[in-house]
């Protein structure tokens, strides 16, 4: 029968437990590419874009009105309405919800409803002359039908969807029309905190409507984000955003696009002054690529990589906490050809710095692929130079897969990782973690909350597969490692929901 085992003195068994948080959170780069259009009659077009990448105008006196900046702006934002039709579903839940009569949740065998027709409205942003148009995802979504109606006019145009990509939230759609009013194209990597900003839309339906604020950060990640959402990079606003607004345009004090209005944080639906949108630079790179591509061609690298913490500072050899933690390698991906090692810290891409994970991410997912990009990299502290050819990203990455172990269980009661109870990979707790097969370390069991490998991050259900970069088989050997690392710096690697993390415990100070 397999036990459990405590790494040290104090350590009490428990139930296994799932969930592992780490300081930085892991992001993975092995994710499937953008939304593909199945359209066999799919052609490639050009898009005639007006591009104005001047830094803005920051000096001078104070504006007493933007109607002049607005006069120009208002005929490229448009009002897209949207209409699913009512469908039946069958054997699906009940409209008002479950009832143990009907099974569980609330399915009826053999029987179906009718789901009512839905009505949707949204805003939208002219590019070109000749009717492409960038809006939200989530506007045009499931629509059978979907409309544009221009500014000030009201003149109404059918549209199709050219492309979506949820993993942005943003969509493409066209309008058969010619000399539209293509709003001026800006660029967003030159946007500051405390740009003065517009943002115009349909809020609520009640027609188009102009609001102003500053830009109160850059590169925001949202909390609570979508499901689907991958590629987060948004520009923060006070400036009012509300539902009706996304996919409206958030336009700088010149006139020019930077930003596709797409979310707000709100407690009751409404503005509370914390607004979102999608910088002009990553919507313009989704938009070329679905309009020449049929589909968002992204750069696919092959890493699984993390954020960097204060605790992973000294160990991994840096200054400060900027860059990307290599966790995992994809096997035979363009990272492993190029020589990129688990434990690699990637400071710059293709001449850019790289401040964590989700810049990486970014940057990488808009390399088009066969691009060779220079990397640097940290590895134990010592910087490195490395040229990768990117591939495309696949529909279905895979990580890394290790050896399997066998089931082997010892105790220490003394040594590092004080509070941590290991146990081996028994088919049980490979059932109940949902862990492959080839998957071998030791099994995390239990976590003293008061311990310093809490505090690090690490919890029930981890699998431990090396400390100190050496390898663990099973609990007995993590056991065995642990019992000469007391007060230590210690690195541990740890398998979590299909991908490996570093977790840094330190127990110098205990």
């Amino acid at each position: 029968m397999n036990q459990r085992k405590s790494l040290s003195r104090g350590a009490r068994a428990a139930l296994l437990a799932s969930v592992l948080l780490l300081a930085g959170a892991g992001v993975v780069l092995n994710q499937a590419a953008g939304a593909r259009e199945s359209d066999p009659k799919f052609q490639a077009k050009e898009l005639k874009l007006k591009l104005d990448s001047e830094p803005v105008k920051r000096e001078g006196e104070l504006r007493a009105s933007f109607a002049p900046v607005i006069k120009g702006v208002s005929p490229s934002v448009v009002n897209v309405f949207t209409t699913t039709k009512s469908r039946r579903v069958e054997g699906g839940p009940m409209p008002f919800g479950g009832h143990p009569f009907f099974g569980e949740n609330g399915n009826v065998p053999g029987r179906g409803f009718q789901t009512p027709r839905q009505d949707g409205l949204g805003s939208g942003v002219i590019l070109t002359e000749d009717g492409f148009i960038l809006t939200n995802n989530h506007v045009v979504d499931g629509a059978d039908t979907i409309k544009v109606a221009l500014n000030p006019d009201g003149k109404e145009y059918d549209a199709k969807v050219v492309g979506r990509d949820p993993k942005s939230d943003l969509a493409v759609i066209k309008v058969e029309a010619d000399g539209l009013a293509a709003i001026p194209v800006g660029d967003s990597d030159l946007v500051e905190v405390g740009d003065v900003v517009l943002a115009v839309g349909n809020p609520f339906g009640v027609g188009q409507t102009v609001t102003m604020g500053i830009v109160g950060a850059t590169s925001r990640a949202v909390f609570g984000r979508p499901a689907g959402l991958e590629y987060e990079d948004f520009i923060q606003t006070d400036a009012a955003i509300n539902p009706g607004n996304s996919g409206g345009a958030l336009v700088d004090a010149q006139g020019r696009l930077i930003g596709i209005n797409t979310a707000i944080m709100s407690r009751g639906g409404g503005n509370n002054g914390v607004g979102f949108a999608v910088p002009v630079n990553l919507a313009r790179s989704v938009m070329e690529s679905i309009v020449q591509h049929g589909r968002v061609v992204r750069g696919f690298l092959g890493v699984n990589i993390q954020d960097v913490t204060p605790a992973m500072v000294k160990e991994f050899g840096l200054k400060e906490t900027v860059g990307a933690i290599v966790a995992d390698i994809t096997p035979k991906s363009p990272a492993e050809k190029a020589g990129i090692e688990p434990g690699d810290v990637v400071t710059e891409y293709d001449g850019r710095s790289v401040r964590d994970s989700r810049h990486l991410k970014l940057m990488v997912g808009q390399t088009h692929p066969d691009k060779e990009v220079a990397l640097g990299i940290l590895r134990d502290g010592k910087p490195k130079q490395l040229a990768v050819v990117l591939r495309e990203l696949p529909e279905d990455g895979k990580l890394a897969s290790m050896r399997r172990g066998g089931p082997r269980s010892a105790q220490s009661e003394q040594g590092g990782l004080q509070g941590v109870v290991v146990s081996d990979l028994n088919p049980a707790a490979r059932q109940q973690f949902g862990l492959p097969r080839e998957v071998q370390g030791a099994l995390v069991a239990e976590v003293e909350e008061d311990s310093a490998a809490w505090k690090a991050g690490l919890r029930s259900g981890d699998v431990v597969v090396e400390i100190n970069r050496q390898p663990v088989r099973d609990a007995e050997a993590a056991i065995e490692v642990a019992q000469s690392l007391e007060n230590a710096l210690i690195r541990l690697r740890v398998w979590r929901e299909g991908a490996n993390r570093f977790v840094v415990v330190d127990e110098t100070k205990s």
